[in-house]
């Protein structure tokens, strides 16, 4: 089948209280700004509830839904992945599930890119609904971010945002497992704008990111995109050393002067130091390392266990493709 006007795609985890919601917003935005030459490509990303029982039974009732089924949880970012793998669309507008991000913007997205732009990114300016450790880290986070990596990305977004085919394209081409998609996005470059908004609270269920996905998160983009861990060995090794030197000069001038050493507090000190030091170093070399291996292996970046869809809407995917996107 030709290609469609849009792609709408939402990764789902345990989203079943509130899909229908998700797709009545989203239809109405769709059929009202570009009729029905549109796909809402929806992906269960292993979920434990009637997510995707309830995707099956909207795809028999609206021919413009995509219902895609991985083989088990792979996690937002490569969910996301498989979804724009199986987009059609000219355009291609990234949603999250819990509609925090309002679909209702699309129209605006959609005139950004009209000027010209490849890529239109949501940036809040407000976060309802969320705790204040929650808008605090985000805040450190995104402020951190910015001083390590070696490229502009934005403050204050996330996934939410309105691609065209060719940066859809360019994204599809990047091989890395460990992903993270709004600096993927970032470093393509070309014509990217922001579109200011205030996000709202979820509209049901609970937050899918709790603090261990957040850490995990956080060091996917910077070892992602940066090396500065790395050189914060030379650093460390630097600073170190300045300080033994000045020790031993001091270890010195008292030994000649006949004074010994004053007891072992500050060496134990110092010991420790040094090997909290070392044992740090070696913890972000080895996340690097751990990184090559993975990618060493050349697995799929996730597996497709089933498309459901109407037979007109269905994109073409081969049994080989559902078990060896890359």
């Amino acid at each position: 089948m030709a290609g469609l006007k849009l792609s709408v795609v939402v990764p789902c985890y345990n989203e079943e209280e509130g899909i229908h919601e998700l797709h009545q917003r989203v239809t109405a935005v769709c059929r009202e700004h570009v009729g029905t030459d549109y796909e809402l490509v929806l992906i269960n990303d292993g979920s434990k509830d009637k997510t995707w029982s309830i995707m099956r039974e909207l795809s028999a009732v609206d021919p413009n839904i995509v219902a895609i089924n991985l083989s088990r949880n792979h996690g937002h970012q490569l969910a996301l992945s498989a979804g724009l793998q199986m987009t059609r669309g000219e355009r291609v507008f990234i949603l999250d599930a819990d509609l925090q991000d309002p679909p209702e913007l699309l129209p605006k997205m959609m005139a950004r890119m009209d000027d010209g732009c490849d890529v239109v990114f949501g940036q809040r300016v407000k976060r309802e609904g969320e705790t204040v450790f929650k808008k605090a880290s985000a805040h450190f986070f995104y402020r951190l971010l910015d001083r390590m990596v070696d490229i502009d990305i934005p403050t204050d977004t996330g996934d939410f945002r309105l691609m065209s085919r060719r940066a859809v394209e360019l994204l599809n081409n990047m091989p890395e497992h460990h992903r993270f998609i709004r600096g993927m996005v970032s470093w393509i470059g070309l014509r990217q704008e922001a579109l200011p908004y205030e996000r709202a609270a979820r509209f049901a269920g609970e937050t899918k990111y709790p603090l261990s996905k957040m850490i995990k998160f956080a060091i996917d983009a910077i070892t992602g995109f940066s090396v500065r861990p790395l050189r914060m060995a030379s650093y460390f090794g630097i600073c170190f050393g300045i300080a033994t030197l000045l020790l031993l000069v001091y270890v010195l001038i008292h030994y000649f002067t006949g004074r010994s050493v004053d007891g072992w507090t500050s060496l134990a000190v110092i010991m420790l130091a040094l090997g909290s030091i070392q044992l740090f170093v070696a913890g972000v070399m080895g996340e690097y390392m751990g990184r090559l291996y993975m990618e060493a292996k050349g697995r799929p970046l996730f597996i497709i266990q089933e498309v459901v869809s109407s037979p007109e809407k269905a994109p073409a995917v081969s049994p080989t493709e559902k078990a060896s996107h890359e």
